[in-house]
């Protein structure tokens, strides 16, 4: 009926009943049972006592500053009374604030929970609870009921989405890692195509080394992964290498990894105890996973130790591709390789065929022979922030073909697959069509006197390529950008050699790198800003 909606809407728009009374809240109360000095909110004070005020410390008494609406204590003096008076008045204040809290309905937050106190009879759950390095605090009425408000049908997915947890037939695909301190925390879901890499401390006892969860492989490959959330089909973790540690460091392939290696104790030793885990997982352009693999360091743990460092890595490749190292993430790290390819034809976008098996930009490398026709094919790779130089030397002889020697120093210089774009960014993916910058060629040549080939050739003496980049993003932590590459050819012209006679020219390749970045400027001056703030605990209970 109408009556019974109206009067729903009604509950639900007004607002919630104070649960701090502010007339009888004073924060300039400090002595008890006597009246504080312009505190106007003291019940100790009386009328007297205010007559001689000059004015009030708190003017503004309220509950919680981040509601929207609560009700506030007004206290002011009126000196123009003779006596001076205090005046009270309880008025509704409205939060202009964008950011506001409309109803305080968490009621475990707005009292003090006694900690239960440790006994003989619960020590042992309160340990278990609460004796690793992290633990969960939350209550359990947060244990809310999701598949009664939330159907299966509602929230299905049919594929993993970027930073999802990978799960498993009983929860997600660990990874450990520190978390509050250096040691091991198995709490930390591995994210769908988030790479990680991860060190931590766990301590152990050789005594119960067979017993230690974390220190057998099992632990990291018994539970299957869904191929996609909430599905039924199962992927299972097979083992793709073990690699077995000694006591001193060296490490030995096995050549066969079928047969798990479980820790045991022998001779005082606890081995086929887990170092490292390296995880690979392999999933379609859709977003299913259909392979996972786990390559395993084992050792041996002495007596004398108490603890050991475990390493741990998550790598995710999409199928019938390579995977391609990056640069960075985003923006390029100096000493790493400028990542280059081309656009094949017929594609949108710069693809999978790349300049080298690397998909990096190179240049001529410097042999010791220093001879250009021996060094074809030897390549350097460009890397973000170096200045380099390379060269060699050309033997010319009156019986040298102008335009095969012509092809071969380009080839020299340019390479055999010369790239046509660069990665603007370290992890620019080949699928992105903007993060790709294209390499403007140019072509110059030099007039010289000279005796040389066959009346008139026109060979590559230099490649000279310019790299601009500039700082991108938040001056707090800028990303360093590629946005311009230029490389510039230089020829010679060469006239016939007499008989007999030959020539050394030199061929030099070098790589420049130009910071462009603009200097940094206030913000103000171009943008309005708003000047909000807010508090740490804004959110509490929820993250």
């Amino acid at each position: 009926p109408a009556d019974t909606r109206d009067a729903t809407q009604a509950r639900v728009r007004s607002p919630p009943a104070p649960v701090t009374d502010v007339a009888r809240l004073c924060v300039c109360d400090l002595l008890v049972a006597q009246c504080d000095t312009n505190c106007c909110c003291d019940p100790d004070c009386s009328a007297e006592d205010f007559s001689l005020f000059t004015t009030c410390s708190i003017p503004v008494v309220v509950g919680d500053s981040q509601l929207c609406s609560q009700k506030a204590a007004v206290y002011s003096l009126d000196v123009e009374a003779n006596p001076p008076e205090r005046i009270f008045k309880l008025i509704d204040q409205v939060n202009p604030s964008i950011f506001c809290i409309h109803a305080t309905n968490y009621e475990q937050a707005l009292y003090f929970k006694s900690p239960e106190i440790p006994t003989a009879e619960n020590f042992d759950e309160l340990l278990d609870k609460f004796g690793g390095a992290t633990f969960s605090a939350e209550p359990d009425s947060w244990n809310l009921d999701t598949d009664a408000q939330n159907p299966p049908e509602a929230n299905e997915t049919s594929r993993y989405e970027y930073g999802v947890p990978v799960q498993t037939e009983d929860a997600f695909l660990r990874l450990p890692s520190p978390v509050v301190s250096s040691w091991c925390s198995d709490a930390n879901p591995a994210g769908f195509l988030v790479n990680q890499a991860t060190k931590c401390f766990r301590s152990v006892s050789v005594e119960k080394c067979d017993s230690i969860q974390a220190l057998s492989m099992l632990f990291y490959i018994n539970s299957s992964i869904l191929a996609v959330p909430k599905s039924s089909q199962m992927v299972n973790i097979t083992v793709q290498s073990i690699v077995v540690q000694s006591v001193n460091g060296m490490r030995t392939l096995l050549s066969s990894s079928e047969a798990l290696r479980l820790p045991m104790v022998l001779d005082e030793l606890c081995i086929n105890a887990v170092l490292g885990v390296n995880y690979h997982i392999t999933h379609t352009d859709t977003g299913e996973i259909i392979e996972a693999a786990a390559a395993f360091v084992l050792g041996a743990i002495s007596r004398e130790s108490l603890s050991i460092e475990q390493s741990f890595e998550i790598s995710f490749t999409q199928e019938n591709t390579q995977p391609v190292p990056l640069s960075g993430n985003p923006g390029y790290v100096v000493g790493l390789p400028v990542r280059a390819g081309f656009q094949p034809q017929g594609y949108p976008s710069p693809a999978a065929f790349l300049s080298n098996k690397h998909s990096q930009l190179t240049i001529l490398h410097s042999t010791s022979t220093q001879d250009c026709l021996a060094a074809q094919g030897a390549r350097a790779p460009v890397l973000f922030g170096y200045n380099m130089i390379s060269g060699c030397k050309l033997r010319i002889t009156a019986a040298m073909k102008c335009q095969p020697l012509a092809q071969t120093l380009l080839d020299v210089l340019k390479g055999q697959s010369f790239p046509e774009y660069v990665a603007s960014f370290g992890n620019s993916q080949a699928q992105d069509v903007l993060d790709w910058v294209p390499v403007t060629q140019l072509h110059i040549s030099e007039q010289i006197i000279s005796h040389t080939l066959q009346s008139s050739c026109q060979i590559p003496v230099s490649l000279g390529i310019e790299i601009k980049w500039t700082k991108y993003g938040s001056l707090v932590n800028p990303q360093a950008r590629i946005v311009n590459v230029t490389a510039t050819i230089t020829s010679t012209t060469l006239k016939q050699l007499p008989s007999g006679r030959e020539r050394i020219i030199p061929i030099t390749s070098s790589v420049v790198f130009t910071d462009i970045s603009s200097p940094a400027e206030p913000s103000y001056k171009a943008w309005p800003t708003i000047n909000i703030k807010l508090p740490f605990d804004f959110f509490y209970p929820f993250v």
